[in-house]
């Protein structure tokens, strides 16, 4: 913490209108200063800085503050880091103190192993001979100098330690380096290694610009998958965080709407053509967590995503998320073949955003592909298209919007509203499309053992086939542990009729398909038993969470490290309860310490 005597000492000393007008123009009125409104879209000035008396006020959407909320707003910044910062440039040496001597951040060694790491990469990319060809590739994808430094893109060459020598130069233990994913171990090696090699890096940044994580794209003769990203670490869930985000939410509050796409590429590409307030998911499909991050910022979203077969089906997915937190989606259709960073480099920025003016409500865009499959015109046809747009009726939480999508679905297919009110009472809506399943009478049946989730869960698609788009919708390949079945599961919804392994699919995956073809295990009531499978392979990474939760609070000394850990155990156990509410009981209340807080039930393992 900073002491409350220097940051009253910086607030003196700070020029805030020096500060502010870094970043935006003002002009003088009076003894005052006005400029357009940083925070949101205006035409006619009303943002004001009163340097007598040290504040900023926006008379139009209120927006107030001084010179560290106004560096906090607009940059990003934490408290202590905005004091930092204007510190700099007063020319006050601002000096932190540790409000509890005895605790120190446990992730500080993450953080600092990821900022060398970033530094690292961006010097590989800058030397003259070793990121040549990187900067070449950079530069075929529209991405120059000044941009590739604004997102601290890197190079990691094709070196098995490159990293890790570096660091351990520098003083960072290979244990620091395995805890950040920078390095990783094989049965191959007696030695860690570096776990990017022959890729662009791309640092992926926290809300507070830390760095947290990388992602790495493959390029020229190197072997691997095209995307390699860090694994979870203790300051990296991937299911939480969005690239780009630290950067973008400022213009995302401005314009009320953000711009989802599906990779780090398509992000940076679009920013370097003046489209600032958008974001992608870092490899996985769109999250609860993460729509509810965006739901501070945003309040329309517009899905950039492929348009084939899997693109929309992760476009529906996403869509029906952001509905449940109360985010309107739109979808955005590029032609056949492009993506994002593809339509801006050839096309420009308005042609980019001419297609997203174009951009057709969800349950409309669902309405025109039903009805363009002829979906709508005989009774199988009308079962089937109304079974299809439930989950985003059910995910709607805003009342406005879902009595106007039960009216528009009622309007085109003839079912009247009264029975989609009744199936959506049903079966409530859960986190990511999936769905609570309605009460079935029991059937007597000799019960086979437990097959795994994701097992289950193919078995179930490959007796049933007309069940994979209902997969599509709660489950992504992402959410597969096992390699094998992810591979599996991408081949069945890239193609139903699948009757044999696809020839590039691997032996281990190719065998396991065979044996699921040709098994007999029967599933009944598949349908309940998919959702279940779904619902129990999207809870086992919280579930793993909580139990290192657990053993670290049991290990625990420090009281207020241990509350930390309690604090976050209970959000894991809300997230647990929002997709498996069935499925959670309470069990015996954590025992508090000497100077502990009491803490809320925790789940049985």
């Amino acid at each position: 913490m900073i002491p409350d005597d220097q940051v009253e000492e910086v607030r003196a000393r700070s020029d805030i209108v020096a500060v502010i007008g870094e970043h935006i123009p003002l002009k003088r009125a009076g003894k005052d200063y006005r400029a357009l409104c940083p925070f949101h879209e205006e035409k006619t000035p009303s943002f004001y800085v009163v340097p007598s008396k040290g504040f900023y006020k926006c008379f139009g959407c209120g927006e107030s503050g001084d010179v560290f909320s106004f560096v906090m707003k607009r940059i990003g910044l934490d408290f202590t880091e905005a004091v930092k910062y204007a510190g700099r440039k007063a020319g006050v040496e601002v000096r932190e103190v540790k409000a509890r001597p005895e605790y120190q951040d446990p992730n500080r060694p993450l953080y600092e192993a990821n900022a060398f790491a970033r530094e690292y990469y961006r010097e590989q990319l800058a030397d003259a001979e070793i990121g040549r060809l990187a900067r070449d590739y950079l530069k075929k994808r529209g991405i120059d100098a000044d941009t590739a430094e604004a997102f601290g893109i890197g190079f990691a060459p094709d070196e098995w330690r490159g990293l890790r020598a570096a660091a351990a130069r520098h003083g960072i233990d290979d244990a620091i380096l395995l805890d950040a994913g920078l390095v990783t171990t094989s049965e191959r090696s007696e030695e860690p290694y570096d776990r990017f090699r022959s890729r662009i890096i791309f640092p992926i940044e926290g809300l507070t610009g830390k760095v947290i994580a990388f992602g790495g794209r493959l390029f020229g003769p190197g072997k691997g998958a095209k995307y390699l990203n860090s694994p979870e670490t203790p300051v990296y869930h991937k299911s939480e965080e969005l690239y780009g985000l630290g950067r973008a939410r400022h213009e995302i509050r401005k314009e009320g709407a953000v711009l989802l796409v599906e990779g780090y590429t398509d992000v940076v590409s679009l920013v370097a053509h003046e489209v600032p307030n958008v974001v992608a998911s870092l490899g996985t499909a769109l999250t609860s967590v993460q729509a509810r991050l965006l739901a501070r910022f945003a309040s329309r979203a517009f899905l950039l995503y492929d348009s084939d077969m899997a693109g929309l089906r992760a476009t529906f997915r996403a869509a029906d998320v952001l509905l449940s937190v109360g985010i309107h989606p739109s979808v955005v259709t590029l032609p056949r073949g492009e993506d994002p960073d593809s339509v801006a480099r050839r096309e420009g920025r308005e042609a980019l955003m001419g297609y997203v003016e174009d951009a057709v409500d969800v349950l409309d865009r669902k309405l025109q592909i039903l009805t363009g499959r002829d979906r709508l015109s005989s009774i199988d046809g009308i079962r089937d298209a109304v079974d299809r747009l439930l989950p985003t009726l059910r995910a709607t939480t805003d009342p406005a919007l879902r009595d106007i999508y039960i009216s528009r679905v009622a309007a085109e297919t003839g079912v009247r509203r009264e029975t989609l009110e009744e199936e959506i009472a049903r079966t409530p809506a859960m986190p990511g499309g999936a769905t609570v399943p309605a009460p079935q009478p029991r059937v007597r049946r000799v019960r086979k053992p437990l097959m795994g989730a994701e097992r289950q869960l193919l078995q179930v698609l490959v007796n049933d086939r007309r069940l994979i788009d209902r997969a599509s919708e709660a489950v992504g390949p992402e959410d597969f542990v096992h390699p094998a079945n992810r591979a599996i599961f991408r081949a069945l919804t890239e193609n139903p009729e699948l009757d044999r392994a696809p020839e590039e699919m691997e032996a281990i995956a190719a065998g396991r398909l065979a044996a699921l073809l040709a098994g007999t295990e029967e599933v009944g009531h598949a349908a309940r038993v998919l959702d279940d499978s779904a619902r129990r392979m999207r809870g086992a990474p919280l579930a793993e969470r909580a139990r290192e939760l657990r053993e670290a609070i049991a290990r625990e000394l420090d009281h207020e490290r241990k509350r930390q850990l309690i604090s976050e155990l209970e959000e894991l156990q809300r997230k647990k309860r929002e997709i498996d509410p069935s499925h959670w009981t309470p069990a015996v209340r954590h025992r508090p310490g000497p100077g502990e807080g009491t803490a809320s039930n925790e789940e049985r393992p």
